[in-house]
């Protein structure tokens, strides 16, 4: 079945000639196609979410096809042809007056949540519109993790909200993420801020040098916290400061994967590709589960150690055909400070990802590690 998810494809597919039996368009605006869809085939064909006008709609049903209508009300899109952008979540967002975020999408979209139930929608419309919005998010990020040349290396990197701007912890977590995403790795975290924003950072920079990451830090400093008021308009400075030409992508890009269930905390904008969902508990599950190419662990609290477990069980019972790396960065954090590791290594006696553990300080043993799983997970034909 062909899917259609951007007017750019739909003229394409149109001027083809071929008609539209099993072909699923989602979330467009065909309103100006009235006459080409008319007389198109439709038989078989499946409009998710699109506008159309009455002629459109007409000639839709009359030829067979299946049309689910657009929800009306929403500040989000139920039927999504793709991922987030900071540049979308963050549309009419001024550095210069803070307050602004109010009026983002990003900000409209959790107050509509947290206005109608939170995590427990009044009507069925609510919770349908929602979950279609979750299965749309994860088919964009499955669509750009898997059929863009090939699967992706991905490494996620998990840590505490809380970790701030110029700490070391912070600092450590993106000089991290800037080697691996220059070694081809494609740096995945929560999305939101603390060591999730310095992953993100940390590929933002890939193509940089160490000075100007230094540089690009200093400036984050000066807003240390995402409670502070200017936290969000420090990292536009950056962004501004240090722009992503269109070459650097391939090796820049990343994934932020945060929740509106934590929408309190804004996702942070250094993330280039972002599927932000209502669900956090399939945000968790699926976070882990694109993480084939491992996970890295700095310190965290409670969120942190829930998603070390709910990793450690994916691995222990080899639930998801893969079993990567989990790798403790911190050996006193993670013996003493949350004696996390001796409890997990216990509990891998005897299972293959035993061999995955690892307890360490150093970033090049990461590095080497990860690097090491990679080629025997992905040997060369």
């Amino acid at each position: 079945m062909i899917e259609i998810e951007t007017i750019e494809a739909f003229e394409k597919h149109l001027a083809a000639g071929v008609g539209f039996t099993n072909v699923v368009i989602q979330g467009l605006d065909l309103r100006r196609f009235t006459r080409e869809l008319v007389s198109a085939e439709l038989a078989g064909a499946v409009f998710l979410g699109c506008e159309l006008e009455k002629d459109a709609l007409k000639a839709t049903v009359d030829h067979g096809a299946m049309v689910f209508p657009p929800i009306s009300g929403l500040p989000y899109l139920p039927y999504r042809g793709g991922l987030y952008t900071p540049e979308e979540l963050y549309a009419g967002f001024d550095p210069a007056r803070p307050e602004s975020y109010e009026d983002t999408p990003d900000a409209r979209i959790y107050a509509h949540w947290a206005a109608n139930g939170r995590g427990s929608p009044p009507t069925l419309l609510e919770t349908m519109a929602q979950r279609l919005h979750d299965h749309s998010v994860t088919q964009a990020m499955e669509g750009l993790l898997y059929r863009s040349g090939g699967a992706r290396k991905v490494v996620a990197i998990m840590g505490g909200h809380s970790m701030k701007r110029g700490q070391a912890d912070y600092r450590a977590v993106a000089t991290l993420a800037r080697e691996l995403a220059r070694r081809g790795f494609f740096m995945v975290s929560g999305g939101g801020p603390g060591a999730m924003e310095a992953t993100h950072v940390g590929a933002w920079f890939a193509r940089r040098t160490e000075a100007e990451l230094d540089d690009g830090l200093a400036m984050l400093s000066r807003a240390p916290s995402y409670t502070d008021r200017d936290w969000l308009s420090r990292a536009f400075d950056v962004r501004r400061a240090f722009p992503l030409a269109e070459d650097d992508l391939p090796f820049c890009a990343s994934l932020g994967i945060p929740t509106w269930h934590y929408g309190h905390e804004p996702p942070n904008p250094f993330a280039t590709h972002i599927a932000k969902y209502f669900a956090n508990s399939v945000r968790e599950d699926g976070l882990l589960t694109i993480a084939k190419g491992g996970i890295i662990y700095s310190p965290g609290s409670a969120g942190t150690i829930q998603e070390v477990f709910q990793d450690a069980c994916q691995n222990h019972y080899n639930s998801v055909g893969v079993i990567s790396p989990m790798i403790f960065l911190g050996t006193e954090f993670w013996t003493r400070t949350r004696p996390v590791y001796p409890l997990l290594h216990q509990l891998a006696q005897g299972y293959d990802y035993a061999r995955y553990l690892m307890l360490t300080d150093s970033q090049e043993e990461v590095v080497r590690a990860l690097e090491a799983y990679d080629r025997e997970a992905n040997p060369p034909r």
